[in-house]
């Protein structure tokens, strides 16, 4: 992931790394500024090689220009950085947002301007600067008044017609436990998660391809490809329980509770201890207490999970 910083090794990397996690923003975007004018004077082809790490703003100015950002992560990363687009569009005479077209009818409630969606080749808008999404809060200078989240930011269109997908007799929770090939770290084995099978509680997969897990687990398979379904299933759920992965992220900008599981070297948008991220004020954090130790998170989370089903 080329978030300006975290492309950085050695300590000043760590150094990066450490304050994101400690939520001193204003020495993260120093660190990241250090590094800026080698990049601008080795004058790279910045849409060389893979899209992820590709380094896109030059330190160019945005007020009062046509900026188009650039959604080149994962889907999760795109909805955590979308909290600042209404600030890029507070100083920009015009945003274009060329994002997954899975995410456009979500991105399309947090931009106030065009969101077109993401293809291979060159975009089919006219701008006068670029800038990836995950690298507006160093150009604008985001504090942690502005990371921080006082209400959602992602919303469901209110049109929305689609049958509930979860019954309402019980404490409704869904899971996830598995992630992508990015840190195979993140994944919790299933059958852990059995224990999380207790009474008055209804277990829901939101797992794509999980389905013989689920049902091991007692879990009611629900999972949908469809971005808009998955986030009306998470809000008909009381609770969802998931590794650092995607639905983390669409839990957390609809507002929804959610506990996410985290292994003890965790990425660096998630403080190492506490329970609590600036980004995200509805998620609990439940870490590892020693690399690979899964079994004391679980236990640790059916604890918490018989306290709150009530």
């Amino acid at each position: 992931m080329s978030i300006p910083g975290e492309a950085q090794s050695g300590e000043e990397g760590g150094d990066w790394t450490a304050a994101m996690r400690a939520g001193d923003f204003a020495r993260a975007w120093h660190i990241t500024d250090r590094d800026l004018p080698e990049l601008c004077l080795a004058a790279p082809d910045k849409h060389a090689g893979p899209r992820h790490l590709q380094r896109i703003w030059r330190g160019e100015p945005l007020a009062g220009r046509r900026v188009l950002v650039r959604c080149y992560h994962g889907l999760g990363d795109t909805m955590q950085f979308a909290r600042f687009l209404p600030a890029l569009s507070d100083i920009a005479a015009e945003v274009i947002v060329w994002c997954q077209p899975e995410l456009l009818p979500l991105m399309q409630a947090v931009a106030s301007g065009r969101v077109v969606p993401l293809h291979d080749g060159t975009p089919d808008v006219a701008f006068d600067v670029d800038i990836e999404i995950m690298e507006i809060p160093h150009a604008i200078r985001a504090d942690a008044d502005l990371v921080g989240m006082r209400q959602p930011y992602l919303r469901l269109p209110t049109t929305s017609t689609a049958s509930s997908a979860v019954a309402k007799d019980c404490f409704a929770v869904g899971l996830m436990w598995e992630v992508g090939n990015w840190d195979k770290r993140r994944a919790v084995p299933p059958d852990q998660l059995a224990m999380l099978n207790i009474g008055g509680v209804a277990l829901y997969s939101l797992q794509l391809g999980g389905g013989a897990a689920a049902a091991q687990i007692g879990a009611l398979d629900i999972s949908t490809s469809d971005l808009m379904a998955l986030a009306q299933r998470i809000c008909e759920l009381d609770l969802v329980i998931t590794v650092d992965t995607m639905v983390a992220h669409l839990a957390g900008a609809l507002g929804r509770p959610c506990w996410v599981m985290l292994h003890a070297d965790c990425d660096w948008r998630w403080p190492l201890t506490g329970e609590r991220s600036i980004w995200y004020p509805s998620l609990r954090l439940f870490h590892q207490p020693e690399p690979g130790d899964w079994s004391s998170v679980v236990i640790e989370v059916r604890a918490a999970l018989m306290a709150a089903r009530g």
